[in-house]
């Protein structure tokens, strides 16, 4: 939902009610994944996709008719439905669908605190209730507080679903709800400022990614091209900056600065911390001597195991930006099987 903020902002400036579309059920091979979320404007423009392009015009029609009566819907698709198969949904899963007039509407300080929590980065869990005439929401923190007098079962859903990082549907106070997770954006550190780790970091933002780059030599960090500019950028050594942030479960970290000065340094606070993904740019032989160095500061083999090197899915990289892409895959790759 992040990367819609401006254009629902300018929506609801509009004063014309709208609708959001959530996968909230899956059977089989299905296109999106639960929690996936698509929002239909007032003139039945889309933010986002519920199916890939398989049912989108049917929810088009439903959620007309949602925004202008405030009517709560709940659409099946599968293979096997007349509506979804004249659209394409030949996957062979099934797919279900919670339809709603925007949570603004009905709880507007809801939604207001669900975008400040976006735009700062904060995680929280958004209850919507799956039946009924209006719409109702609660939102909860990962530490229990709420905003709505919520139910203490639902709390307490709500925090398991967050531990887990996954939606879902639950059953609590006599009532259907859907929880909808809304963690915090990954972080990723670059450390060395050179041309991959540009390419790195453009790559890294369409993937949502903050991104903090490091690299305490001037030449690269004030020189350095960067097509996208990172979030941070840092002309320090790690040990100066690395302990000012939570290094956790959300956190990536790649060091490619080709100095041991600095690499390793990194190295010394990720290796024992609760980082999600650690990469180093070398070829074999340079990390078979960073495991020497490593092992003789105290680190064990298993400690070590933790770090991807040479770095990247090996897809033969040439460039600069194929290496960037072969390492943001990696990333991608670990970050799905972690959540």
């Amino acid at each position: 939902m992040r990367e819609y903020i401006t254009e629902i902002d300018r929506w609801l400036e509009n004063g014309k009610p709208f609708s959001a579309a959530t996968v909230i059920n899956t059977w089989g091979s299905a296109p999106r994944p639960i929690g996936t979320m698509m929002f239909v404007g007032p003139e039945l423009e889309m933010l986002g996709s519920v199916s890939g392009g398989c049912v989108e015009g049917v929810v088009l029609k439903e959620a007309e008719e949602t925004s202008n009566n405030n009517k709560i819907k709940n659409l099946k698709f599968g293979v096997s439905d007349n509506d979804a198969w004249s659209v394409g949904l030949t996957c062979g899963g099934t797919i279900e669908i919670f339809l709603e007039k925007f949570v603004a509407y009905d709880a507007p300080e809801i939604w207001q605190a669900l975008r400040n929590n976006l735009f700062e980065n904060k995680s929280c869990v958004l209850i919507s209730k799956l039946s009924g005439e209006t719409g109702k929401h609660y939102l909860v923190y990962p530490n229990g507080t709420t905003l709505g007098e919520t139910p203490a079962e639902l709390v307490t859903a709500a925090q398991a679903a967050y531990q887990e990082r996954k939606s879902q549907g639950v059953e609590a106070a006599g009532e259907k709800w859907f929880l909808r997770v809304f963690p915090k954006k990954h972080q990723l550190f670059v450390i060395g400022a050179a041309h991959a780790a540009a390419e790195l970091v453009h790559l890294a933002n369409y993937f949502d990614f903050q991104t903090i780059v490091i690299d305490p030599r001037g030449t690269f960090a004030q020189n350095t091209h960067f097509p996208t500019a990172p979030d941070k950028m840092y002309e320090d050594y790690p040990a100066e900056i690395l302990p000012e942030y939570e290094l956790d479960e959300y956190t990536f970290a790649v060091v490619m600065a080709h100095d041991p000065k600095i690499d390793d340094q990194a190295l010394h606070l990720l290796l024992r911390s609760k980082v999600a993904y650690i990469g180093a740019l070398s070829s074999k032989g340079s990390n078979e001597k960073r495991k020497e160095r490593l092992l003789a500061a105290g680190f064990s083999e298993e400690e070590f195991k933790r770090i991807h090197a040479p770095v990247g899915i090996p897809i033969k990289s040439k460039t600069a930006a194929e290496i960037a892409l072969s390492i943001l895959a990696q990333m991608i790759l670990v970050k799905n099987q972690y959540l």
